[in-house]
Formats: structure tokens, sequence, C-alpha cells
């Protein structure tokens, strides 16, 4: 089992374990190069902000007995399966559940995209992105951790997710207006399928847990803008229980 440990911080220090694993089958699969930055990012914030953030890219990190030593999961940019064995994703399952916390960034809805149960608990599925660009990103909920403080609106230049299978109730916390984007195969999807607020990031429960999840994220340089820190550190610190 693969686990790099974060250091002690105290005993009632909360713990994250940082998920990254990309499955690549037969040379297919796209990995991106941010993830080392989005490590590295979480666990300076966790050293500032008072949790512990461990990382690992091991599905077998996935047991019920192991998953007792962590509050919250944060699935850093993982991508295609994430898991190897229905012991594992009924260990993730129950974990969030029971009251865990749970983190998606990027591309981690593009996550364990057979199993029907993953855009449940998610909040939704990747579909595709239209081409690297520069859109306007809307707050849609002031409110929220993962918001507070971040302005009205902001240009930002990243791949546009569009994500479906998209969990009833969700609270929407970022959105754009897909009409905008440069993509000529829009009107097959999303097409006025969320009028002028498609989704980015997300906050809901499943069950008795809490999950954030963001688009955001796609350029290493990405996780040292002060902006996406303050996103994702008030999302982490939501799942936590905290704010």
């Amino acid at each position: 089992m693969a686990l790099l440990m974060a250091p002690l911080l105290g005993a009632q220090t909360p713990r994250v374990l940082i998920y990254t694993r990309n499955h690549v089958t037969n040379g297919k699969g796209y990995v991106h190069d941010n993830i080392e930055a989005s490590v590295a990012m979480i666990q300076e914030l966790g050293a500032q902000h008072g949790f512990a953030a461990d990382h690992s890219a091991d599905p077998a990190v996935f047991t019920v007995q192991n998953l007792k030593k962590y509050r919250a999961l944060v699935f850093s940019n993982s991508n295609n399966e994430a898991f190897e064995s229905e012991a594992q994703r009924s260990a993730f399952r129950s974990f969030v559940e029971e009251g865990g916390g749970l983190a998606g960034i990027h591309s981690a809805t593009a996550s364990e995209r057979q199993w029907a149960e993953f855009p449940k608990i998610m909040g939704g599925r990747f579909v595709r992105h239209p081409r690297m660009q520069t859109f306007t990103v809307r707050v849609a909920d002031p409110d929220h951790p993962a918001t507070r403080g971040l302005p009205a609106a902001f240009e930002w230049d990243d791949e546009c997710y569009y994500n479906n299978e998209l969990a009833p109730g969700m609270r929407v916390l970022l959105v754009t207006d897909p009409a905008k984007l440069d993509d000529p195969k829009k009107a097959e999807y999303p097409g006025e399928r969320f009028g002028d607020a498609l989704p980015l990031a997300w906050a809901h429960r499943f069950g008795r847990g809490r999950v954030f999840y963001s688009a955001l994220g796609h350029k290493i340089e990405h996780y040292s803008d002060a902006l996406l820190r303050r996103h994702l550190l008030g999302g982490i610190e939501w799942v936590l229980g905290r704010g």
C-alpha cells in the first residue's frame, strides 16, 4: 500500500486522504500533469489551517479499517477507474454515507466511469470539455465557505467541464454561461439544459456525508493562484465539518 504520510499535527488534528489514481490501460488514459502541484497545495493548506493530508494513488488504501483514520477524502485530478474491487467501492461509499467528507477537484468526476453509484456520491459525471479557453465564472452562492470572499464574477482560463447525472437538490456554487463558450458541439451537450448557469462547482449531501466538487484546476499554475486556493480550502474545510 503506497501512502505518503503527512506529519502529525496533534492528536485532535483532522486527517484527510488525497487520492490521485489515474488508471491507464494499454497506454490509454489521460493523466494530468498538475497532480504533484495539487497535492503540494493541499498539504500546504493543511499545514497552515490545521489538518494533516496523506497522499496515495493506491486503491488498496480503501478498506473500512484504514479509512477510519480520515475525516475526509480529496479526489484530486483522479481519472478513470479509481478502485479495483467491489470491496473498495463499498468502503468508499460507506465512508461518505456514514458521515465522512469528500472533495473532488477537476477530473474527479471522470473517475469510476462504469460505476452507477459514483455520480450519486460525487454529485455528477464528466461528459467532455471544449478546448482550453478563457470564460467567465460567476458565483451562484456567495454564502458557502468555498465561495466566501471570491469576486462575484471572474475570468478563468481552463477546461470548462461538462458534467451530467447531477445530484438532485445540490447547492450550486459556481456557474458559467455555456452559450458564450467556443464549442461547436455545445448544442448536443449541454444545449439548453442549464440556461446561462452551467454548474462548475457544487456542494451536496450523500447520506450523512458532505461532498464538495469544483471543475476548476487544469493547469499546474492554478494551484499557486490565490483565488483557487481560497476556493478549494473553503470546500475542504466544509467537508471536514468546518465553516
